[in-house]
C-alpha cells in the first residue's frame, strides 16, 4: 500500500513483471522472487498493523509509539514500486505496452474492490466514508483516475490514498522516458527530497482543491488530461505522445502544492507526500546504481538526501526531537529490509512469501474491507483475549480468502485481457510509433 497515518500499502507488482530482457535465442531470466518476498512480507506487515488495534489492545499502541509500522509497511513497498517501475517501461521501451500493463493489472481488481466495498455498505457492514457523501462529484471522479488523495476526497476504502501516489509515479516516470530523461532519477530523487526538507513549510498544501468547486474542477481536469495521455499513449503517434509526456511531467504538482487540501487528505501536509514521492524515486535510483547507469557517487548521495529528508522533515514540521528518533528508526528499518532482500536476491525464497507476493495487491485492497467486517460480526465493546482471537481468525480468513479470489478470477484474467489488447493494438495500429530502443541492463 501511498500522511499523518502512513498505514496502506501501495499496490504491489508481482515479479513476472521484474524480469530482465532476455537476449534472442536465450531461456527468460529467472523470476525476481526477492521482490516477491519483500512485497509479501511488506502486505503482512501493513495487514498486521491494521488488525492490531483489535488484537493486542493497547500493546498496539505502546509499539506505534515507536515504530510506526504502517509507514513502514507503506515506505517499502513505494521503495519496491521504484526499483520494478523503470523494468517495466524500459523492458520493452514502449509507452503503450507498459501503460496496457499498468491498466490491467490495477484496475481490474480495483474496480472489484469496489464493488465489494459498495456491497458491504449496502448491507450495513461498513460505513460510506463522509467525504464521499459530502462530496459525490469530486470523489467519484477522483476514484476514476486514482488520483482522489491529491483531490482532498478520501477513498471508498482508505488503502486506496496510496494508489493515488503510484498513479503520479507512474506518469512522471513515463513522461521521462518519453523525452529521455529518465536516466536523471538521482536527480528527482534528491531535489524531491532536498524540497521538502528545506521548503516544506513554504509548500502550498491546497493550490488546486481550497473549496469544494475547486476540488470538482481539480477533479474533472485530472480526468480530462489523463485521459487524453493514455489515449495518446495507447495511440503511439510521436507527437501525441510527447505531449502526454509533458503533461504526465506535471502531474508532480499534485504532491507539491495540493496534497493536504481538507481533513480527509492522508498527507499531514504537501511536503510529506513529496518525501513519499522521493522514496520512489530513491528505489528508481537503486535500480540504475545496479546498472552502472548513473554515477555511484551521484546516486549514492541522492540516496543519502532522501534517507535524512525521510527521517528528519517530520521533526523540521513538528519541533519535537522524538520525531527525529522516531522517523530515523523508521526509515533505518526500511532501509535495512530492502537491503537484506537485496542481498540475498540469488537465494532460494521461500513459496509462502512468494505466494504472499503474488497476491499481495488484492490483499492491499481487500484487507481493509475485511477489517470492517470482522469487527461488525465479530468485535465487542470490551473484548476478552478470546473474542480478539476470533476477530484476528475471522480477519485473516476473510482477508487471504478474499485476495486469492480476486488474484485467481480478476487480476490473472484481467492481465490475459491486456495482453490480446496489446495484440489487437498492435494489429490496428501498427507498432508503438514512439517505441524508445534501449540497451539492456544485463543479469539482474
Amino acid at each position: 500500500m501511498v500522511g499523518a497515518a502512513m498505514t496502506i500499502t501501495n499496490p504491489p507488482l508481482r515479479s513476472a513483471e521484474a524480469v530482465a530482457p532476455a537476449a534472442p535465442g536465450t531461456a527468460p531470466a529467472p523470476r525476481m522472487a526477492w521482490l516477491d518476498a519483500l512485497r509479501g512480507f511488506a502486505a503482512l506487515v501493513v495487514a498486521w498493523y491494521h488488525i492490531s488495534p483489535s488484537v493486542i489492545g493497547h500493546l498496539h499502541f505502546s509499539i506505534h509509539h515507536y515504530v510506526d509500522l504502517g509507514r513502514y509497511g507503506v515506505m517499502l513497498f513505494f521503495l519496491v514500486s521504484g526499483y520494478v517501475i523503470p523494468m517495466s517501461l524500459e523492458r520493452h521501451g514502449s509507452p503503450r505496452k507498459f501503460w496496457v500493463g499498468r491498466l490491467f493489472r490495477i484496475y481490474p481488481a480495483f474496480l472489484a474492490t469496489v464493488v465489494v466495498a459498495l456491497v458491504l455498505v449496502q448491507a450495513g457492514l461498513m460505513d460510506l466514508p463522509p467525504a464521499l457523501r459530502e462530496q459525490t462529484v469530486a470523489g467519484t471522479l477522483g476514484h476514476v483516475t486514482m488520483l482522489q488523495e491529491f483531490v482532498g476526497v478520501r477513498g471508498l476504502l482508505w488503502p486506496f490514498w496510496t494508489l493515488s501516489f503510484e498513479m503520479v509515479f507512474y506518469l512522471v516516470v513515463a513522461g521521462l522516458f518519453v523525452w529521455g530523461l529518465h536516466r536523471l532519477s538521482a536527480w528527482w530523487a534528491a531535489g524531491l527530497a532536498l524540497i521538502a526538507l528545506l521548503g516544506g513549510p513554504a509548500l502550498p498544501d491546497a493550490l488546486f482543491g481550497a473549496t469544494a468547486a475547486d476540488r470538482r474542477l481539480t477533479a474533472a481536469v485530472l480526468v480530462l488530461v489523463m485521459g487524453f495521455s493514455l489515449i495518446a499513449y495507447l495511440n503511439g503517434r510521436r507527437a501525441l505522445v510527447a505531449v502526454a509526456g509533458v503533461l504526465g511531467l506535471g502531474f508532480v504538482m499534485l504532491p507539491l502544492f495540493n496534497a493536504h487540501t481538507t481533513r480527509w487528505s492522508t498527507s499531514v501536509a504537501s511536503w510529506q507526500a513529496v518525501v513519499m514521492l522521493s522514496i520512489m524515486f530513491a528505489g528508481t535510483v537503486i535500480y540504475r546504481l545496479q546498472h552502472g547507469q548513473i554515477n555511484r557517487a551521484g546516486g549514492f548521495a541522492a540516496l543519502g538526501a532522501v534517507f535524512v529528508a525521510s527521517a528528519v522533515s517530520p521533526w523540521v514540521d513538528s519541533g519535537d526531537r522524538f520525531d527525529l528518533v522516531r522517523w530515523t528508526l523508521i526509515t533505518g528499518l526500511v532501509a535495512g529490509t530492502f537491503a537484506l532482500g537485496f542481498a540475498l536476491r540469488h537465494r532460494r525464497v521461500p513459496a509462502l512469501l512468494t505466494w504472499l507476493g503474488a497476491i499481495s495487491y488484492s490483499v492491499y485492497l481487500m484487507h481493509y474491507a475485511a477489517l470492517m467486517v470482522a469487527g461488525r460480526l465479530v468485535g465487542e465493546p470490551h473484548p476478552t483475549p478470546l473474542v480478539q482471537a476470533k476477530v484476528g481468525i475471522v480477519f485473516a480468513v476473510l482477508t487471504f480468502g478474499a485476495a486469492w479470489l480476486t488474484y485467481r478470477f480478476v487480476e490473472q484474467p484481467g492481465q490475459a485481457l491486456g495482453r490480446r489488447f496489446q495484440r489487437y493494438l498492435d494489429e490496428r495500429l501498427g507498432p508503438d510509433r514512439s517505441r524508445r530502443q534501449t540497451t539492456p541492463t544485463g543479469s539482474r
